[in-house]
């Protein structure tokens, strides 16, 4: 057993800011427990993503599926950050968030294979994680969509007053689409409780962020709202930017960040991930800024943890993957009737709903409410 103290971090590569007087500090207060932490979620994350290329690739999972791999710090060091309280709405490399906000790795392994036990019940799939008690609302397939959506959850907070923030994540391939600028102008207007973060990852479906984006400095796009850039692939980074991007949303109004981060996987199972760019680019970027790694190093580094603990946090993780996946192979899929529930808003059991031809219909016809 190492030291149950808390030890100071340096960390190693600087803010950049805009439009701000203050940024986060460039050192972070770490104890054990919380570096074990954080290890921990982003290695099971890592080996949940990789079964789920595994799975997809055995044609178990139908449907799209984008991973998240390369990207774990980000949503662990913003869960370090904040609270259940603060609400996340992203896109549909929505997988490890479920895990994050309190879903298991069979349940949502089980959405994947569109299994009774997943959040949906297996009717969304991939794209569309939700876990509402845990103010996770998705998971959403339309490219862009969740930046209008976390600008509403964000006025739902600052009405209720309750001092929590609405985080809305979107990729560099988002970052130009109309709808984030006109609901971010409705955020600046109403001083809203918003923190739009771009998670670039340095390609959309397969163009490079130069390519794409006259200005590739995403937090200064907010124009007239402050932004700041962060390292996306350090943990203790992301979660002391978090802590300072959450009190000036609730203390004064939206703000952009931007974690420089990057994805191993191609943008989808279809994308083999190397016809823009080759497969030395992301060996380097793995060999040099793999977020799992770092995090690891921090605890051996530390010196609060042994590399036996590590070996032994490894094994565990693993063969807790391997039984979710054969678990979620083994579950049941939706009974037939799902497919007519959670159509319309407090729709009775004998809400008519037409089908393919009258036989195929659900409900009593004639019956609408």
């Amino acid at each position: 057993m190492m030291s149950s103290g808390t030890v100071t971090v340096q960390l190693d590569k600087p803010y950049e800011t805009f439009k701000l007087e203050s940024e986060p500090p460039m050192t972070a207060e770490v104890t054990r427990d919380e570096l074990l932490g954080y290890y921990s979620l982003m290695y099971r994350m890592r080996r949940m993503e990789i079964s789920a290329d595994t799975l997809y690739k055995a044609k178990h999972v139908k449907g799209f599926c984008h991973l998240y791999d390369g990207q774990e710090a980000i949503c662990v060091g913003m869960e370090a950050g904040a609270t259940w309280g603060d609400s996340v709405i992203t896109s549909y490399r929505d997988h490890a968030w479920q895990l994050s906000r309190g879903d298991t790795v069979t349940g949502v392994l089980c959405e994947l294979l569109g299994k009774q036990g997943g959040c949906a019940k297996g009717k969304g799939g991939s794209m569309h994680m939700y876990k509402a008690d845990a103010n996770f609302y998705g998971g959403n397939g339309i490219v862009g969509s969740q930046a209008p959506l976390g600008a509403g959850i964000a006025f739902a907070h600052k009405f209720a007053g309750d001092g929590c923030c609405s985080f809305a994540l979107y990729g560099d391939g988002a970052a130009n689409q109309g709808q984030l600028f006109e609901a971010l102008n409705m955020a600046a207007l109403l001083q809203l409780p918003l923190v739009y973060v771009c998670e670039n990852n340095q390609y959309g479906m397969g163009t490079s962020k130069k390519r794409s984006s006259a200005n590739d400095d995403y937090y200064t796009r907010g124009g007239y709202v402050p932004g700041i850039k962060c390292d996306g692939m350090n943990v203790l980074s992301v979660r002391e930017c978090t802590k300072f991007l959450k009190k000036h949303a609730v203390e004064v109004g939206p703000i952009v960040v931007e974690f420089d981060t990057y994805r191993y996987h191609g943008h989808s199972m279809s994308d083999p991930g190397i016809t823009y760019r080759n497969r030395d680019e992301v060996s380097q970027v793995r060999a040099a800024r793999d977020p799992v790694d770092r995090a690891k190093r921090y605890c051996i580094d530390t010196e609060l943890v042994t590399e036996a603990e590590i070996k032994e946090i490894d094994k565990e993780v693993k063969a807790e993957v391997a039984a979710a996946v054969e678990a979620a192979k083994a579950a049941p899929p939706p009974e037939q009737s799902e497919l007519w529930t959670d159509v319309h808003v407090g729709q009775s059991k004998d809400f008519f709903m037409r089908g393919p031809d009258i036989s195929t219909s659900s409900g009593v016809y004639g019956t609408n409410r």
